[in-house]
C-alpha cells in the first residue's frame, strides 16, 4: 500500500469519525463538501477543471452541490474507492493523490479543538519533503523577501528570493507542507525580522 493509499484510507476513517456536518480547514466546508470535492475531482473530469479555472466555477459548483446530496456513506464509499479505472488520476494516484489526501486528512484531523501532530516515519516525512521542494515556489511566490524552508534534522530550500531579507520556516515536512498549502493550524518556528515574519504568515499561499 503506498502512502498516498494509506492516507486515503485514514482521510475516510477520520471523516466518518467526525460525521458529515463537522467542520474541516477548508473554508466553510463540511466534512460531507470536503468529500463531495474529492469525489469530483476523481469522477467528474467535464467539472474538476473548475476547481482551477474560474470560468468554469459555476458548473463545478452545482457538479459537487448535486455529489454532497448522496447519502453519507455512498460518498465515503466513492472517497475510498479512489479514481475509478478511465480516470487520467489512476495510473500517477502515488505521486498526484499525495499530497491531496495527506492535507484534506489534516484538514478533517485539525479542525477538532486538541489535535496533535501525527508521528509519521522518516521515510513518510521525506517523502513529503520531496512535495514541498516542488511546490515551494508556487506557494510563497508573493511573498515581498526571501523565504526559506528548512527541517530541524538540516534540509534546506529556497521557496522565494524576493530581497536581502530572509524568513526562515522550521518544522517537519508535514507542517511546511500544509503551511505552503495555506493552512495555519502548523507546528513551525520563524526567523526573521518580525514585520517580514508576520508578511509571510499572512500570505494568500492558494496554489
Amino acid at each position: 500500500m503506498t502512502f498516498a493509499q494509506r492516507e486515503r484510507r485514514g482521510l475516510v476513517e477520520a471523516m466518518r469519525a467526525a460525521g458529515p456536518d463537522a467542520p474541516t480547514l477548508c473554508g466553510e466546508w463540511t466534512v460531507r463538501d470536503l468529500a463531495a470535492h474529492l469525489v469530483v475531482r476523481e469522477r467528474r473530469p467535464d467539472a474538476a477543471p473548475g476547481i482551477l479555472l474560474k470560468p468554469l466555477a459555476g458548473y463545478l459548483a452545482r457538479v459537487q452541490a448535486k455529489a454532497a446530496n448522496q447519502p453519507f456513506p455512498a460518498l465515503l464509499d466513492q472517497v475510498r474507492t479512489g479514481p475509478p479505472w478511465w480516470s487520467p488520476l489512476r495510473p500517477v494516484d502515488a505521486l498526484a493523490n499525495l499530497p491531496e489526501m495527506f492535507v484534506h486528512h489534516e484538514d478533517v484531523r485539525r479542525a477538532e479543538p486538541g489535535w496533535q501532530p501525527r508521528g509519521l516515519t522518516a521515510a513518510d516525512q521525506d517523502k513529503l519533503w520531496s512535495v514541498v521542494r516542488k511546490m515551494a515556489s508556487t506557494s510563497y511566490r508573493k511573498a515581498p523577501v526571501t523565504v526559506e524552508l528548512a527541517t530541524p534534522d538540516g534540509k534546506r530550500t529556497r521557496a522565494r528570493s524576493g530581497s536581502d531579507t530572509v524568513v526562515t520556516l522550521t518544522g517537519q515536512p508535514s507542517e511546511l507542507l500544509l503551511h505552503a498549502f495555506g493552512r495555519n493550524e502548523v507546528r513551525l518556528e520563524t526567523a526573521g525580522p518580525p514585520d517580514a515574519v508576520r508578511a509571510v504568515l499572512g500570505l494568500d499561499r492558494s496554489v
